[in-house]
């Protein structure tokens, strides 16, 4: 694969500034950062996002998650890998990822506000919109995750 464009940063430094301070606020929304990496890997997945799917799984191994959990992660809806909340956000995350199609239904929402409230809402909502930014930035300028770069400094 050849990168369309090789340094996205360099050429939008405030846009990335203002993404980066948005993914820095994550941290204040009391949110597990283990969920909210689990939920930017579901995404990307969906997304078809090699570059992302390489940077949240590598993140959420370091963090000591069960490879098994990561292995299951497409199939989590057949899977008792994963606990209430971890689906309940799982599901918002496909929902709006694929707005277009599924018009975020009331049952995923009420899903979503079994297990969290109003601000935990609002912030992993924030979260699935940034993943899908990112995912759409490094798809659509085709961006090699590490290993395929190294590979090919080889």
């Amino acid at each position: 694969m050849t990168p369309r464009i090789r340094n996205t940063h360099a050429l939008a430094p405030a846009a990335i500034k203002a993404m980066t301070a948005l993914e820095h606020s994550f941290a204040g929304s009391g949110l597990d950062p283990n969920l909210l990496e689990l939920v930017r890997l579901r995404v990307s997945q969906i997304n078809g996002c090699a570059f992302c799917i390489h940077m949240h799984s590598t993140v959420l191994r370091r963090a000591g998650v069960p490879e098994m959990h990561l292995h299951m992660l497409p199939a989590w809806r057949e899977s008792t890998f994963y606990s209430p909340r971890e689906r309940a956000a799982l599901g918002w995350a496909e929902t709006l990822t694929r707005v277009a199609e599924t018009g975020a239904p009331d049952a995923d929402y009420a899903a979503l506000q079994d297990q969290f409230g109003e601000a935990e809402q609002v912030w992993l909502t924030f979260v699935i919109g940034a993943i899908n930014t990112w995912n759409r930035l490094q798809v659509g300028f085709r961006a090699a995750h590490p290993a395929e770069a190294e590979l090919a400094a080889a």
